[in-house]
């Protein structure tokens, strides 16, 4: 064995018993988190990651865990859209919020709420975008379901969302969009 493969193979068995240890962390189990049923890989106009938005089927509906990144600090309206497409720069090609009940738009107005509503995000300075939002009564497939022929998108604006103006909360320009996909297949 030549002094390079042998450096080569101390380098590979010292990353191996590394790994191994982390893995075990003192004995203790390591807890592995849920994997995401669905989930919306987040970019803004120019392809930068922005973050992402996992969907998690749970009792009521859909669970939404959010990770927005490079945002100022302020609040943005967020909505889930009726396209599964994200194309740059105004992702006009994701359509109008998600409403399959022909209702109007807004939390506050009271002849809304559509499905595709959703709470501001505020961001404080220094911080990345969190966000625990449901979608109660709402499936990812099936008749109806969320991941409908042309499925959806998830996508926050410029603005904060007024959460009464029909159709879409006066919340401005679409500033970053994620196509929600299902896990691919192993």
């Amino acid at each position: 064995m030549t002094v390079p493969s042998l450096a080569r193979y101390s380098l590979i068995a010292t990353t191996a018993l590394a790994l191994a240890g982390c893995a075990s962390m003192g004995g203790k189990p390591v807890k592995t988190l849920p994997v995401a049923d669905a989930s919306a890989q987040l970019y803004d106009a120019r392809g930068a990651d922005r973050g992402r938005a996992d969907f998690y089927r749970d009792s009521d509906g859909l669970r939404i865990e959010l990770v927005a990144r490079g945002f100022a600090p302020g609040t943005y309206g967020m909505h889930v859209h009726a396209v599964g497409r994200c194309d740059a720069p105004d992702f006009a090609s994701a359509g109008p919020h998600w409403n399959p009940t022909g209702a109007q738009h807004g939390r506050d107005n009271p002849m809304g709420a559509h499905h595709g509503d959703l709470p501001n995000l505020v961001i404080d300075d220094g911080a990345i975008g969190r966000a625990t939002l449901k979608l109660v009564g709402t499936r990812l497939s099936g008749d109806g379901a969320l991941l409908d022929a042309d499925g959806a998108a998830f996508v926050i604006h410029a603005q904060a969302d007024d959460l009464k103006t029909d159709p879409s909360g006066n919340s401005g320009a679409r500033v970053a969009c994620g196509v929600i996909q299902l896990p691919a297949e192993k």
